[in-house]
């Protein structure tokens, strides 16, 4: 009767810590799992607004290279693929459309794979002469399909996505235009994120990843024959491709990965959305460490205060009271902790929509600015010629004038006989005419909206236009002009109406400069340089332009001038065009007082030198 009631008090004891060991762990393994599930629903959220993210970065680029095959630079290119300035004039379109995309490169090629045209064709990894017809991008194209491709550039080295479409002439393809995408902004955001994302491609290959030495490791084997397919496209170049050591298992519905990251094993569970279009798999590595830490520290908080519990039972209804105050800031906290996770994923969606929008804002705001920027040209043409209008009645009322009083007197000397009197006054009428037809000539010339094709443009032809179209200006402001041009100047590369708009918003606006000064003359000079460009100065006596605003003088809009006597768009206008031309315009002070507007152009010898591959 004695052992059994010490065996008694023996097993209560037991009992106790058996069940207070189940209870603790019942409740780790809850704590656990509900961890996981937030951070899993995180994650999901994350997994979704990357691969929109991702989608929608490349769907700007998807239709892009079928729009840059219709251009005619690449057709003419294409059609004389060995032509030095359809090579130049292609390089200089492609290199500008690179620019205004941000994207990695532009090039063109033919149909054997030989690049002929790139916006890289003047750095040090040029894509021009390389062959790339191994490359399954080219090999969709030229079967006359769009292509998409991502890999290691053999040339560059750096890694890109490739779109693809087909140059075609009478349903024939000629050549294929190809853009490669940077995706490294994208990736470097990945990095400082709560999750691992990475992007596998067909075969397994880990290409995008928040940890760049996971980078080109085998995440899972594909299918066979995989990798060999890899090596013959080059996808990777010469990487090695080791596999990344991942260990699978599953939890229920859930896929567990073990992967070797930071010197130890860490368990996630992988999240896997497909993008079928590009033939990628993002994934979002959710850690189970957090959760099943949280889980072990709940887990042993149960059996703490079970262990007290047990230990101090007579003590219990004191304790009932702060347990349950502990048990209600608890479900508080549990509350709290699910509505940040809700207005966290709603927080990540907002953006996701916001990207959107901002990415739609931009391309209408790219092509606004194109519009508005040749607007501005023409505008600044129909400005000066509008200035013109009141000198310009007086330059043609006076010739007609002269030329009715001329009529009237030759009547009067045809009925006296006297021929010879009447004939010079026929001549003189003609010679009237041809002046007005110059003026005429000179204002429609420059009116016109002009060719954006670079040309061979003779200096002193296009100089006594513009000073042509500028006399009443200087007439108006009661100033000489003076011309010097060095006998060894003949052409420079350019388009003659746009230099020629340039040369007469400097004429005209030295003009302005010296009206009113005690020396009223204007130089108009054109020398060559040591580096083989031409310099075209115009030169005044005014009063210059003051320190504080030479930073600014080619602003747009920004102005000296009076209320009501110009928009500031001038000396703007003219920057533009000489950068158009390859060239440049500066302004310098005059030694004695006054400035010096410069243009440096190049001659057509030394463009074509430059477009030269």
């Amino acid at each position: 009767m004695r052992r059994s009631k010490r065996f008694s008090n023996l097993s209560l004891p037991l009992a106790l810590v058996v069940v207070a060991s189940a209870l603790s762990s019942a409740v780790g393994i809850y704590s656990y799992s509900r961890a996981l599930d937030q951070s899993v629903a995180v994650g999901s959220g994350t997994l979704r607004l990357a691969s929109a993210a991702l989608s929608g970065h490349l769907a700007r680029y998807e239709a892009l290279p079928i729009l840059v095959a219709e251009r005619p630079e690449v057709r003419d290119l294409l059609a004389r693929p060995r032509d030095e300035a359809a090579r130049r004039e292609a390089d200089l379109y492609l290199k500008s459309v690179n620019a205004l995309l941000s994207s990695s490169d532009v090039y063109l090629m033919l149909t054997d794979g030989e690049t002929i045209a790139a916006s890289n064709f003047d750095g040090p990894t040029s894509f021009v002469g390389s062959n790339f017809r191994y490359r399954p991008y080219f090999q969709d194209a030229a079967e006359g399909r769009t292509g998409r491709f991502y890999g290691l550039g053999t040339t560059s080295g750096k890694r890109g996505y490739y779109f693809s479409a087909p140059v075609r002439d009478n349903g024939t393809v000629i050549g294929i235009v190809v853009i490669k995408v940077d995706l490294d902004p994208l990736e470097a955001a990945w990095a400082s994120g709560e999750f691992e994302i990475i992007v596998t491609d067909p075969e397994g290959i880990i290409f995008m990843s928040g940890r760049p030495n996971w980078r080109y490791h085998i995440f899972e084997r594909g299918v066979p024959n995989a990798l060999s397919r890899t090596e013959e496209s080059r996808r990777y170049d010469d990487e090695p491709l080791p596999d990344l050591g991942v260990i699978r298992s599953s939890a229920g519905e859930r896929a567990i990965v073990d992967i070797p990251a930071d010197g130890e094993l860490r368990s996630f569970v992988a999240l896997s959305e497909p993008m079928p279009a590009a033939g990628w798999t993002v994934r979002v590595l959710v850690d189970r460490a957090p959760a099943r830490f949280l889980g072990v520290a709940v887990g042993f908080a149960a059996l703490f205060l079970l262990g007290i519990a047990g230990f101090a039972f007579a003590a219990f209804q004191q304790r009932r009271h702060r347990l349950a105050e502990r048990a209600r800031a608890q479900a508080q906290a549990h509350v709290e902790l699910e509505r940040r996770v809700g207005e966290r994923t709603a927080a990540l969606a907002s953006v996701n929509k916001r990207l959107q929008r901002e990415v739609a804002e931009r391309r209408t705001t790219e092509e606004l600015l194109r519009r508005t920027q040749s607007d501005l040209v023409e505008a600044g043409k129909l400005a000066a010629l509008g200035q013109m209008s009141a000198a310009l009645s007086h330059e043609f009322n006076q010739p007609l004038a002269a030329a009715s009083a001329y009529a009237d007197s030759t009547g009067v000397l045809l009925q006296r006989g006297r021929i010879e009197e009447a004939r010079e006054n026929v001549e003189r009428i003609a010679s009237l005419m041809d002046r007005l037809s110059k003026i005429s000539r000179h204002l429609r010339n420059f009116a016109r909206r002009p060719e954006e094709q670079l040309e061979a443009v003779d200096v002193r032809s296009v100089v006594a236009d513009a000073l042509a179209i500028a006399e009443w200006r200087l007439k108006a402001a009661q100033a000489e002009v003076e011309t010097e041009i060095d006998p060894e100047i003949t052409h420079v590369s350019a388009v003659p109406v746009r230099l020629q708009q340039v040369i007469v918003n400097l004429v005209s606006n030295a003009a302005d400069a010296v009206e009113g000064a005690e020396r009223r003359t204007v130089v108009v000079s054109a020398s060559p340089q040591p580096d083989g460009q031409v310099r075209i100065a115009v030169a005044d006596r005014g009063p210059g332009v003051p320190d504080a605003i030479l930073a600014r003088i080619f602003d747009p809009f920004f102005t000296t001038k009076g209320v009501g006597k110009g928009l500031g768009l001038g000396l703007s206008i003219s920057y533009n065009i000489m950068r158009d031309f390859g060239g440049s315009l500066s302004c310098e002070k005059r030694a004695g007082g006054g400035a010096v507007f410069a243009l440096t152009l190049r001659t057509p010898a030394l463009a074509n030198i430059e477009a030269a591959p």
